[in-house]
């Protein structure tokens, strides 16, 4: 393997916690007396590692492809815009080599759901879970994150061409 055959994507994402939805992470439904607001089931880590992909292949992200103001994307399972990010992936020559996942919430801890949220990734991108990793922060009681209004996602994604 060269280096010119190595692509990077960077991908990130925050939605607001509002009562009346489920919460996903990761393709994982969380318990949780809020879940996040959005046109899809909202799932943040999916929607960012989807434009990590898309980034690192030279693709549109994931809002231009799927807009949130399409009615055929509403309640969208982001599992479905992953599967369509990897086929991007795919058509443009490149495999993901692996995944470097951050979740920022205050609550619900995402410690005890990391190992699911884990699975669940890599069995939807086709990867060894050992070449997929998700870390879990708090805002630290600041900013929107501490306050509990939003949970964020930051991802980096490695392609490799085949």
């Amino acid at each position: 393997m060269n280096l010119e055959s190595l692509r990077v994507g960077l991908g990130w994402d925050r939605h607001l916690l509002v009562p009346g939805r489920r919460l996903v992470l990761g393709g994982v439904a969380i318990p949780h007396e809020r879940g996040l607001l959005g046109h899809s089931d909202a799932d943040v880590l999916l929607h960012a590692a989807a434009d990590a992909l898309l980034g690192a292949a030279g693709e549109d992200d994931l809002g231009t492809l799927f807009p949130d103001d399409d009615p055929a994307f509403l309640n969208a399972d982001s599992r479905d815009l992953a599967r369509a990010a990897l086929r991007h992936v795919a058509a443009r020559g490149l495999c993901l080599l692996s995944l470097d996942a951050v979740v920022v919430a205050e609550r619900p801890k995402i410690a005890p759901y990391r190992a699911a949220i884990r699975a669940s990734m890599a069995e939807l991108l086709a990867i060894e879970p050992s070449r997929l990793n998700v870390k879990a922060k708090t805002g630290e009681g600041a900013g929107p994150q501490g306050r509990e209004e939003v949970i964020e996602a930051t991802v980096v994604a490695l392609l490799v061409a085949r």
